[in-house]
């Protein structure tokens, strides 16, 4: 999935890792030929699946990370949003 994507789309993935997290998730970014992958950790005190806040990092192709502090979910998914935004006007 992904290798041939169109030129105007934008892929954008999502990785749980529990160890070798960021190397894992930029090989995932690479082999599906994402735009965006954002990483979550199981390691993060208030983060994951069970609760109402999650921290994440957003990971571009050219490998530069953004770190989205402690927050709740639906502020992580306005991130993620502006970044993809961010994407659709490069």
């Amino acid at each position: 999935m992904g290798k041939n994507k169109k030129k105007e789309q934008i892929l954008v993935g999502f990785a749980l890792e529990t160890f070798d997290e960021e190397a894992n998730a930029i090989k995932k970014l690479e082999s599906k030929n994402l735009d965006l992958i954002v990483l979550n950790s199981l390691k993060d005190e208030g983060a994951g699946f069970k609760g109402d806040t999650n921290r994440v990092t957003i990971i571009d192709r050219q490998h530069h990370k953004e770190i989205v502090e402690l927050k709740s979910k639906r502020d992580v998914a306005k991130d993620i949003c502006q970044k993809i935004v961010a994407l659709c006007s490069l």
